[in-house]
């Protein structure tokens, strides 16, 4: 592992306090119990802990999705799953997260982070031998005194190997009064050209409430905006990713790890 990875991560989340011991065994008692009843999949989910670069926890389905020792995860920590990510995107994986925190630092509310939700992607290397792309998203669980998000809950999606690599993309998200995520920080960093490279922020969230089924009406009930406004991203979201209807446009946008 090269010592520089740390020494920049470290850096990144740099903070005065260390979060370990009891304080958190409540909510891992809780996961534990939850990750007895569900399924095999190929998503898994930890606790990190950047005080202390460790997962307090890793679930079950951890061994299964990436064929990797879930007790070596656990002792060694990030290390051992850094060891593991493509070399080719460490530096690129390192930037996105650096964003992400002085974004976070800088534009949100220190009131409003909890409310904030973080996207990321990276190849690890699996059991085989084989590198598969892991998209990873973290929300939250606590901050230290200067607001700065320490510990938190991952997801972790093992996505089906494309043809070539897809680029690293970071991308926050806030809950808003409908319960509904808007995107409020997104950056790409490759030259591909990307669907979430020809839209807007607004019309990413509208791409993704779309995938869901969303009908033009709770669209705009959810994002506050007029029924008028949902139509008119509709057809400039189309005319900018020269799709010919919003079948494709999602498939596209699901090929591509937009949602």
């Amino acid at each position: 592992m090269d010592s520089r990875i740390i020494s920049d991560y470290s850096e990144i989340f740099e903070t005065y306090q260390e979060f370990k011991g009891d304080f958190l065994e409540s909510h891992i008692s809780k996961l534990k119990e939850l990750d007895r009843y569900i399924p095999h999949s190929t998503t898994f989910f930890c606790i990190t802990n950047t005080t202390t670069r460790s997962f307090e926890y890793v679930s079950k389905n951890f061994h299964p999705s990436t064929g990797l020792d879930t007790e070596t995860m656990c002792q060694q920590g990030m290390t051992f799953w850094w060891e593991h990510m493509h070399p080719e995107e460490m530096n690129l994986w390192l930037q996105s997260l650096n964003d992400l925190m002085a974004f976070t630092m800088s534009d949100i509310d220190v009131m409003d982070r909890k409310k904030v939700s973080y996207t990321w992607n990276y190849r690890i290397k699996t059991g085989d031998g084989t590198y598969q792309p892991i998209l990873q998203h973290t929300t939250p669980m606590y901050f230290d005194e200067e607001g700065k998000p320490v510990i938190g809950l991952a997801h972790y999606s093992v996505l089906p190997s494309a043809a070539s690599p897809l680029p690293i993309r970071a991308t926050a998200k806030i809950l808003n009064e409908k319960n509904e995520y808007e995107t409020i920080f997104f950056k790409t960093y490759s030259e591909q050209k990307l669907i979430t490279e020809q839209v807007t922020f607004r019309e990413r969230d509208i791409i993704r409430l779309i995938s869901f089924g969303y009908s033009t009406d709770d669209i705009a009930d959810k994002l506050f905006i007029s029924t008028n406004t949902v139509n008119s991203h509709r057809r400039n979201i189309l005319k900018k990713t020269d799709c010919k209807n919003t079948s494709e446009l999602v498939s596209r946008s699901i090929r591509e790890g937009m949602i």
